[in-house]
This record gives C-alpha cells, structure tokens and sequence, in this order.
C-alpha cells in the first residue's frame, strides 16, 4: 500500500506505513481503535489532497500504475466478453482489446486500449502504445457491431500511437485517419471514457463518438507534457508549466467543450478503489448509453458531427447573447445572419465530402 504512493502523497505514506507495522502486531482493542483512527487520517489527508491536484499531480495519478485498465473494467461492469484478434491485413495487436459482450440487457462491443501490468505484459502490450493493426482491428470490430447493430464503448488509455518504424512503414497516420473518419459516420451509439491517459492521435483514434466521457482524475492532450516543454521550452523538466498550459484535465476539457461528461472516481482515484470506481463507470454509461439509444439514427450521426466541428471554436466563434444583441436592429441583423449561416454552409459542404469518400 505504501510502496504504491505517489511523490506528493508522502504524508499519506508515512500514515499508512504506521498502520502496515501495526498490522502485523496481535490484535487488541485498543489497537483496533487506533487502526480505525489511522483509516480515518488517511481519508482526510486524501481528501485535503485530491480537492487541490495540480495538472501535473493530474498525470501522475493518470498515469499510476495501479490504475485500472480496460480489461479490468470489462471483468467487473461486462458478462460474457468474447474477444476479436487481429485486423485481417498485417496481424493482431494486443496493445488495444475489442471484443462483443453483454452490458445490463444490451449486447455491446467494448474497445479499449491495454497497457499491461508486470513486466512481460507491459512488452507485450507495447505499454499500451498502439500500432496500425490494432486501430484498424478497432475498426473491424466496430464496423461488425454497426452490422449487428449493437451498441460501441470505447475506453481511452494511451501515451500515443506507437512512433516506431514498423509503425509507420505500415502506415499509422493513415489507420489513425481512417478511423477519424469512419468512427463520425456509425450509425449505431458510441460512447467513449478516458480512463486514464488521452494521449495525442493515438487516444484520437478511438474517441470519437456520441458521448465523450472523461474520468475525474485522466488527462487527454495533444501532446504529453514532456514533450511540450522539450519543444516549447528546449527542457523537459518544464513538464508542470506546460501540464498546467496545456489544459489536460477533466474540468480543463469540460470547460472547453472537449468532453461532455466528468466521471467522479473515489476517494484517491480509481486505483485506491477499483471496485468503486467500476460501480461510478458503469452508472455513467448505462446513462449516456440510454440516451443516445433514445435517438434516431440522423439525429445523433447529425450531433456528433457537430460536436467535432465546434471543437476549437473557443473564442472564435460568436456567442449566442452577442448575436442575438446584433440582429435586434437594421444593418447589425443582415451582418449577424451573414456570420451564422458562414459555418453552417461550411459544415454542410465538409459533411457532403466526407460521405462522397466514404462512398
């Protein structure tokens, strides 16, 4: 328990080291009551700190190496999971699991990035950094559910896409795409979690979808915080400056517009508490599942497609109080009907484009 703290939870590791040694001593009650006493510290040292994280405190606690990944979810919040291999071109990746299950009382496909825990696993997930064919046996298994009509839930937990030559000679930036592509365009719900990391094109490739959920203590970024300082400032020890730029947290995103949902997790994150932190998960999804289920097949391909085409707009686009102030009168009404039909028109044109291709 200890042994598994993060660097700016020392004073809850010099509490729970107290109550390991006293553990190990014969039970009395008195001993039972300072047990009980110590437990309750470390809840309020954990609340005192998880209330403040800084960005990077953030990615620490994205990035433990106790949090829960895909499979562990799939074995507590999913029955009867059936896994897919391989993308029918080049092989199979283990870096990224897909497979048909039961959710409650639908039939779903669950498809998750897997970073592996120990060390033989960790390699042969490739840490959880994904290559071509893993997103393109992503895509397979996902066009299959849209065949069946079933339901997709995708869990984001990733670096990034794996850099290495392999993967680009077998064209990962093209895989990546495709799946931007035609993820926008299922006509079945799919409802996506950051668990842990979002990290670049590589967390991009499986999140699109109806409902971006993101838990309380994941980051999703263009980038990860050492790489920007490396770039931005010729120094990766920069990494807290650039965490704190780069806006990587769950209520950073909410704000912007980036996810549409912020999953709670339990008291000092999903590690210390994997069941609990299941439970939260599978709420939130029988949620948003319901509601994007409710829906015509039009009117939440037509969302979606909106919600990535806002993405960005902070602070460009004109707010709604403004523009309703600028058409109250002659000149400034054609001026404002002119800036809002701008974007639809565009929309309209980039949306026919994209069907033509996938034609």
């Amino acid at each position: 328990m200890a042994a598994d703290t993060l660097e700016f939870e020392e004073p809850i590791r010099v509490v729970l080291t107290e109550i390991e040694a006293l553990e190990l001593l014969p039970r009395t009650p008195e001993r039972h009551q300072e047990l009980q006493e110590l437990r309750q510290r470390v809840d309020t040292l954990r609340r005192e700190i998880y209330s403040s994280l800084t960005p990077w405190q953030q990615v620490l606690v994205a990035r433990h190496q106790n949090r829960p990944h895909t499979l562990d979810y799939v074995g507590r919040i999913f029955i009867d999971f059936t896994e897919i291999h391989g993308d029918r071109r080049f092989g199979d990746d283990p870096a990224i699991v897909c497979g048909l299950a039961r959710f409650g009382q639908r039939d779903v496909l669950v498809v998750g990035h897997q970073k592996g825990r120990g060390t033989k696993e960790k390699i042969r997930r490739n840490f959880g950094y994904a290559r071509p064919e893993g997103y393109r046996k992503a895509m397979r298994a996902m066009q299959l559910a849209e065949k069946f009509d079933r339901p997709i839930v995708v869990f984001v937990d990733t670096p990034a896409a794996y850099p290495g030559i392999d993967s680009e000679e077998r064209g990962v930036a093209e895989a990546i795409a495709t799946n931007l592509r035609e993820m926008a365009m299922l006509r079945v719900p799919v409802i996506v979690i950051v668990s842990g990391e979002g990290g670049s094109g590589g967390a991009l490739g499986l999140a699109i979808g109806d409902r971006i959920l993101m838990q309380e203590h994941a980051v999703y970024s263009v980038i990860p915080p050492e790489g920007c300082a490396a770039i931005l400032w010729r120094d990766a020890e920069q990494k807290m400056a650039a965490a704190e730029a780069l806006k990587i947290t769950a209520k950073d995103l909410l704000g912007l517009g980036v996810i549409d949902e912020i999953v709670p997790e339990p008291l000092g994150g999903a590690h210390a508490d994997i069941e609990a932190a299941s439970r939260m998960v599978e709420a939130a999804l029988h949620l948003n599942l319901e509601q994007a289920s409710n829906m015509s097949d039009d009117d939440r391909l037509e969302l979606r497609y909106q919600k990535f085409r806002r993405m960005g707009d902070v602070g460009l686009r004109t707010d709604t109080t403004d523009t309703a102030v600028s058409v109250s009168g002659g000149e400034g009404q054609g001026h404002g009907q002119a800036q809002n039909q701008g974007p639809t028109e565009d929309a309209q044109v980039d949306r026919g484009e994209a069907e033509a291709s996938h034609d």
